[in-house]
């Protein structure tokens, strides 16, 4: 899954014959997952429909301020178009619309939304050799970078003139790849490897019936989203569990057993920097595992237990560099059960929550959680979804790593 899925990203187009273009990138971002919507300065109009691209794009077109066919002249609102991207892409990005964008001229719905606009913008240059090598060009390329925006080169090749050199727009492919590499490269956990266990682990009893947990992995896979949406490269070891997840910095390692997940945690782990081990692994297993069926013929029925291999502990005995979280999940004295886990374990960070809070625990949406940091600090969190529990973990991490 590419890092610009589900990212409102705008498009600017302008009055260039690389126009034609824009009707791929807008392809290839509604592929990465992006909404997308599309502002044109009117004389682009000439170089590709606005049909075409709202098509495409599955949105209305925006190039004027009032839109022409409409009887009520509603007001299309440029602040509100510029505060819902998250991305502006200005592509092509024509030399007359640049010396506009550098000396602050708005004079159409494009340039009043690239000036209302909070988020970060690339520009595409698109324009003949002569003009890109002008001086006043260099300079709007100068003035633009410096107020923060973010050039996308343009490429050496054939001209609409005939001439060969510098001043094609790069092509659709070479956009959305420069944009998501610089995307991910401002990412807090760009260049990390995290290790996230999720789910339960079954311990067979025979065959058909096996020893297991109430836990849906949510709350994993929602820790893996939001560690890669920040830019890591997360392995996620997952027990049995319904929920899914398509990202392409997530590799997922499906297992069962408790000693399934141990021997996969432990392959991965010293190549790790950080490891979230959020799954409920299973405390105790069946001794002997009958090979057939055990058929119902008594009234009574007793199985022998013995303890699994205790993961999360074996992680802290080994550790060198890795930053090391836990999870605990109690019924009573939550607190003091927590520190002491924290503890023993050898680990950086706790995530305690309690089965005693309503909207707490397995097969939920929400969670309540109190995170205690290896100094003893305890920072408690109200009631949140575990989407955003997962995203307040890794602040937590991220704050810690940075203290």
């Amino acid at each position: 899954m590419s890092i610009l899925r589900d990212k409102n990203i705008l498009l600017g187009i302008t009055a260039g014959i690389a126009a034609y273009k824009s009707t791929f990138l807008v392809r290839l971002l509604i592929k990465a997952g992006a909404n997308v919507k599309v502002v044109m300065t009117p004389a682009s109009k000439e170089f590709v429909t606005p049909l075409t691209l709202s098509t495409l794009s599955k949105n209305p077109v925006f190039s004027s301020f009032v839109d022409e066919d409409d009887d009520n002249a509603v007001w299309n609102n440029h602040v509100d178009l510029a505060l819902w991207a998250d991305l502006f892409i200005i592509a092509p990005a024509t030399a007359n619309t640049l010396a506009k964008m550098t000396n602050g001229v708005c004079d159409n719905i494009l340039l009043a939304t690239y000036l209302s606009a909070k988020c970060p913008v690339y520009f595409a240059p698109a324009m003949d050799l002569d003009m890109y090598k002008h001086e006043s060009t260099k300079t709007s390329f100068e003035k633009l970078t410096s107020y923060g925006n973010k050039m996308i080169p343009a490429a050496t090749g054939e001209l609409a003139s005939g001439l060969v050199g510098e001043g094609r727009m790069a092509e659709p492919e070479e956009i959305v790849s420069f944009i998501e590499k610089d995307v991910l490269g401002q990412l807090s956990f760009h260049g990390k490897k995290i290790l996230i266990t999720a789910g339960p682990t079954y311990e067979a009893i025979d065959p058909v019936r096996f020893i297991g947990n109430h836990s849906s992995g949510k709350m994993g896979f929602e820790i893996a989203k939001a560690a890669a949406n920040l830019g890591a490269e997360v392995i996620l070891v997952t027990g049995p569990t319904h929920q899914t997840i398509t990202h392409n910095l997530i590799s997922v390692k499906p297992v069962v057993s408790a000693d399934d997940m141990y021997n996969e945690v432990h392959k991965h782990f010293h190549s790790t920097d950080i490891a979230i081990l959020s799954a409920a692994v299973a405390d105790y297993r069946p001794k002997n595992v009958a090979d057939q069926k055990i058929k119902k013929k008594d009234a009574t029925f007793s199985i022998e237990l013995e303890k699994t291999k205790d993961i999360l502990k074996s992680l802290g005995e080994i550790k060198e560099n890795q930053f090391l979280v836990g999870f605990a999940l109690e019924t009573n004295n939550e607190l003091e059960h927590a520190k002491a886990k924290l503890k023993s374990k050898n680990l950086d960070l706790i995530v305690l929550n309690s089965l005693q809070d309503k909207g707490a625990g397995f097969g939920v949406s929400t969670n309540k959680v109190t995170f205690i940091t290896s100094s003893n600090n305890s920072i408690e969190n109200p009631l949140k979804s575990k989407a955003e529990v997962a995203k307040d973990l890794m602040q937590q991490i991220l704050k810690q790593l940075n203290a």
